[in-house]
């Protein structure tokens, strides 16, 4: 057989070298082809008298980065097929039978009696990983950048070609649950000393290392094999499991409040799969695979967390008339938290970067804190003193905006006030060539009124980073009216080269992540003033799928912050535009009370020196009234679904709307967008596959029920009156790529 994602190689002492190589493909992935040949090579190994054993790596920088979850894509579509043509019974068999063929390849490669080695070159993830536990021995060559690990549970999977069976089999399974449900990647250290990796080698020593295992008689039998097997945690039913399961049941219904599915599926695979043989617990595990599969929440995870973030990480927004643009400098105005942070993560892309701010010692203590960030991996071994000294060299502080000079690129980071832009926009635009982009970094000033101060309007762009800029992964673009497509190619081109996700929206009061947040955060406060518990108010939140509550988040963002932005909407658009019970609150929170948040270390919160933040206990006092635990437990469940909705469903109309208006005109972007901007409940996919998957039909009649109960902020929007009318959903009606047609 012709291969064309391998070459098989055996030499003289009849040890057959498998290596993995896809053509056109920067990784290795496992799709149909890849499993077709590799079952084949299995059998060939298997077959051939001449071959002693194998060993099984990659051509290229990394060993393999899981399975094509575009081809898991389209096993759901094949199922829905099914179902339609010859039922759900068949559909259901027809799914299994194809989701676990990787597993039964991989255990025809464990059981062949002859003995295999994983050579791991590079990052070996997911089913690459799962193809390296089924090998008898693994073997990694010596690379501080190498990664394993099984992380699907982060698009709504968990691994399904053994690898729940095999991690349990070598961990105890307080630790493999653990490696399970937070989809971690080991550096090789870790691995090795979990023995996830039995030896770490030079580069060149690799294969070599390999076949001498094979050589000195590598035993070809996986441990679970032998009849001397003993579970490293001992068994499930012992004193030792009743220490780990049902504590660890009760870490995962604190950490995911039940909303994942594939993570429950994990805890259950685990606990049976531990209680029968082997080759019956991989079929454990693969009918709960083929279950989670076809999930909603697995179908949307998969589609935004990877088919759509690879593409807009790839440049799908980008105007593709334009040739790309290589940076070399970018020019930073503004040395404070954000700018520090711009240039930080500017730095580590390797661009030259100069920071300016009003004086040389506020420049040089924005320098500073990429001193301090690199000193902290430096400390952790994740960066080495000789990089942190070239990083720092790249950065040029100044108070001489004469410092712009030769820059491709500047961005604006200074204190959200119109004057201090202008001033800014005003010295740089006598500096920098007539051509050179302008981003600005507000998050809810206007972009098309900003670039009324700036020399040439097509190059002001809104580039809106958020915070922490060196952890969060999203940057949203921002076009103003006069935009031009060069000024969008060159943010992104910049973006991409700084390693970040970028979504690209129109212009508008808060844009869209900083508009959709303040529908989340407004509830949180409207809900205190209805007399909800604030201690609720952050639970329900968080059982809500979101990272943090509304009260806690707005400390985090400033209270004060929370009401200048509403004193400057009500000014600008009058009484109407804001809440009266939000306006007292937050009115009396900043002006009465002097409670900014964490920045003055009293918000919502307190945050004492020592000891984690706790509610202010003065909060009641700013209730009109407060539920009573009676009043609480009679609402009962309903009360909980109820405050969960309007959280989610005040951010998912507020998408809609944005959609509706044009600020938005990718579906992909505002799915994507909502989960690395602001934590939006990730299992749902985003905002717009929230509705999607409830059906539009039902989310209007949601909203509806809560229009007449909390106001005309729930009411529907035409939009999505229309599409509820002729039953569409956002991805059926507006194919990615597409701009609305609203």
């Amino acid at each position: 057989m012709t291969y064309t994602n391998f070459t098989l190689d055996i030499d003289g002492d009849g040890l057959a070298l498998v290596t993995w190589d896809m053509p056109n493909r920067s990784m290795n992935v496992i799709d149909q082809r890849v499993m077709d040949e590799l079952e084949a090579i299995v059998d060939k190994v298997v077959g051939d008298p001449a071959i002693k054993g194998a060993v099984v790596t990659s051509a290229k920088e990394t060993f393999c980065a899981g399975a094509d979850l575009n081809m898991l894509e389209k096993l759901n579509r094949l199922f829905a097929e099914m179902v339609r043509a010859q039922g759900e019974e068949a559909a259901v068999a027809r799914l299994f039978e194809e989701s676990r063929r990787l597993s039964l390849i991989y255990r025809r490669l464990e059981t062949s009696g002859k003995p295999w080695v994983a050579a791991i070159n590079g990052t070996a993830l997911g089913g690459g990983f799962e193809l390296c536990l089924a090998c008898h021995h693994r073997v990694a060559a010596q690379n501080p950048n190498t990664r394993v690990g099984l992380p699907e549970i982060k698009v709504g999977l968990f691994p399904g070609a053994g690898g729940t069976q095999r991690i349990v089999r070598l961990l105890p399974p307080a630790d493999a649950l653990q490696l399970l449900l937070k989809g971690e990647q080991l550096r090789l250290d870790r691995a090795k000393a979990l023995k996830l990796v039995d030896a770490v080698v030079p580069p060149e020593e690799l294969i070599t290392a390999a076949k001498d295992w094979i050589k000195a008689g590598g035993k070809a039998v996986a441990p679970w094999d032998d009849k001397n097997f003993r579970l490293p945690g001992g068994l499930v039913w012992s004193k030792a499991g009743m220490m780990t399961f049902p504590p660890a049941n009760a870490i995962y219904r604190r950490e995911t409040y039940d909303n994942y599915p594939a993570a429950r599926a994990v805890m259950q695979v685990v606990f049976d799969g531990l209680q029968v043989p082997f080759d019956t617990a991989l079929r454990i595990e693969s009918r709960w695979f083929a279950k989670i599969l076809r999930s909603p929440e697995a179908a949307a995870m998969i589609r935004s967390l990877f088919v759509s973030l690879q593409e807009l990480n790839k440049g799908a927004r980008r105007p593709a008339h334009i040739a790309p643009k290589r940076l070399q400098k970018v020019g930073i105005i503004g040395a404070g938290f954000m700018g520090a942070g711009i240039a930080y993560v500017t730095a580590l892309a390797g661009l030259e970067v100069v920071l300016i701010d009003r004086d040389q010692a506020l420049a040089e203590k924005g320098k500073a804190h990429s001193d301090k960030l690199m000193t902290e991996q430096v400390n952790r071994g994740r960066a080495k003193p000789e990089e942190k000294e070239a990083l720092l060299r790249r950065i040029t502080p100044a108070a001489d905006y004469a410092a712009l000079a030769g820059c491709d690129l500047v961005i604006e980071a200074v204190f959200e006030d119109r004057k201090v832009k202008a001033e800014a926009y005003a010295k740089a635009g006598a500096v920098v060539a007539d051509d050179v982009t302008f981003g600005s970094n507000t998050s809810t000033l206007p972009i098309t009124s900003l670039a009324k101060d700036y020399k040439r309007a097509e190059n002001f762009i809104g580039i809106h980073f958020f915070s922490p800029v060196e952890k969060m992964m999203l940057v949203e673009i921002i076009r103003g009216k006069n935009t031009g497509e060069a000024a969008l190619a060159t943010a992104l081109d910049y973006v991409r080269a700084i390693k970040k996700t970028p979504i690209v929206v129109n212009d508008s009061r808060g844009f869209y992540t900083s508009r959709v947040v303040g529908t989340y955060l407004r509830e949180g406060h409207l809900m205190l003033s209805e007399g909800i518990p604030a201690a609720m108010i952050e639970n329900v939140a968080r059982m809500a799928g979101m990272p943090v509550g509304p009260l806690a988040l707005t400390d985090e963002v400033a209270v004060d912050l929370a009401w200048r932005i509403l004193k400057a909407t009500e000014a600008d658009l009058g009484p109407g535009a804001v809440d009266p019970m939000q306006k007292a609150l937050l009115e009396d929170m900043v002006e009465k009370r002097g409670r900014l948040g964490r920045k003055n270390g009293k918000g919502f919160y307190d945050y004492p020196e020592k000891g984690p933040k706790r509610l202010w206990p003065g909060l009641a006092d700013l209730q009109p009234r407060t539920l009573t635990a009676d009043e609480i437990d009679r609402a009962g469940r309903a009360l909980v679904e109820e405050l969960k909705q309007r959280f989610l469903a005040i951010q998912a109309l507020e998408t809609a709307r944005c959609f509706e208006e044009g600020v938005l005109t990718d579906v992909r972007e505002a799915d994507v967008g909502s989960i690395l901007g602001f934590g939006f409940a990730p299992f749902t996919g985003g905002t717009l596959s929230y509705i999607d998957m409830m059906g539009t039909r039902k989310f209007v009649e949601l909203c509806r029920r809560l229009e007449k109960k909390y106001g005309p902020r729930f009411k529907p929007s035409k939009l999505l009156l229309d599409m509820a009318k002729k039953g569409e959903t956002f991805y059926g009606r507006f194919a990615p790529g597409e701009k609305a047609a609203a």
